[in-house]
Parts: structure tokens; sequence; C-alpha cells
């Protein structure tokens, strides 16, 4: 058990390392609290400790590997664009994206993966490994809809402080209106993705 939790929390944390460096794209806001210093080391006691409990250790064995084939699918993406600049474009992508297809696309990928942790689950007879592994495979399924989801609402809450921020600068003429031409220029405050117009 301790070697499997050792080995899938290392993968989890080197694809995580391939694909945000400096955990500009970490969705889970914990992992990216403590940072890379903090991270390793209580990673490595929290094996130790589930290590004693082969049930908990089963699920988050499962939970930590899916989470490491998830960052491997898109960190060669995140890497060769960079961080922020990854960011920035998913960022708009989702901003183009009518909101209830974004979160319908979003249903369909974690619900169906949970399906299939639940549906394990099922036929497992309650034995222990693949009863574990289909609960971890559950929790991936929610972790990622609850992440991802966390995700998009600070970004939208940083876009609508942007265009709060403009619209203010604006009415107190410190700055021109931003006409399409501006806008291509790249002529906004506070980072982020440039406010888009609706």
């Amino acid at each position: 058990m301790l070697a499997f939790l050792l080995v899938s929390r290392a993968l989890d944390m080197i694809s995580t390392r391939i694909a945000t460096p400096n955990l500009v794209l970490e969705g889970n806001p914990i992992a990216k609290a403590l940072g890379w210093r903090w991270g390793i080391p209580i990673n490595t006691l929290i094996c130790f400790v589930m290590a004693f409990w082969a049930l908990p250790a089963v699920v988050f064995s499962t939970t930590s590997a899916l989470v490491a084939a998830r960052n491997f699918q898109s960190a060669w993406l995140m890497r060769s664009l960079g961080e922020n600049v990854y960011c920035d474009w998913h960022v708009q992508r989702v901003q183009e994206t009518p909101i209830t297809l974004y979160l319908l696309c979003l249903a369909g990928n974690t619900m169906l993966t949970a399906a299939v942790g639940a549906t394990l689950i099922y036929f497992s007879e309650m034995k222990l490994v693949p009863f574990g592994i289909g609960v971890g495979i559950v929790a991936y399924g929610g972790a990622v809809a609850v992440f991802t989801l966390l995700g998009v609402l600070r970004r939208h809450r940083a876009t609508v402080r942007v265009k709060e921020r403009v619209s203010a600068l604006q009415d107190a003429q410190i700055m021109p209106r931003l006409t399409p031409a501006n806008k291509l220029m790249g002529i906004y405050i506070g980072g982020g993705a440039p406010p888009q117009g609706k």
C-alpha cells in the first residue's frame, strides 16, 4: 500500500511539475497554497500514515493516478505555451463558449467517469480492491468537477473586477474608452485576459 501511494502521489506531483512548475495552473487551492516546499513533505507524510488503512490507500492511489493521467494529457501544451499564456488562452476560450454548453460538457465528462466508478462499486461485492478503485474513480470525477468550477468562478470574478476597474477609470476620464482597435493592442488593467465585449 505504501508503494502504491508513493508512486501514485509522485506521478501526480511530477505531472504537475511538468505542466505548471510555478503552480499558476494548479486547480487545487490547498496544493497551490502549500507550494512545492511544503507539498512534497506533507504528501510523503500522508502516504506513510494512510498506508496503514487499506481502503483509503486504494482510493487515494486510484484518484492520484487518474489526476496524473489527466495532467499528462495536456502538460506538453501547457509547458510549450507557458503557464500564463495557456491560462489566458484557456480563459478566453471559456469566455467565448456559452456557459450552458461548457457546463453540459463538464457534466458529461465528470458524470460518465463517476458512472464507471459507481458500476465498479456495484459489482465489486464489497471486495476491497475493486471497491476501493471504484470509490477512487468516483472521487476523481467529483474532484474534477469541483476544482474546474472553482477555477472558472475565480477567473470570472477576476474578469469582472478588471472590467469594473476599467469602467471606473473611463468614467473618471483617466484612460480613453476601449475601442476595438486599442483592445487589440492589449490596453487593459489588472492582468489576466483582456475584457471581453458582450
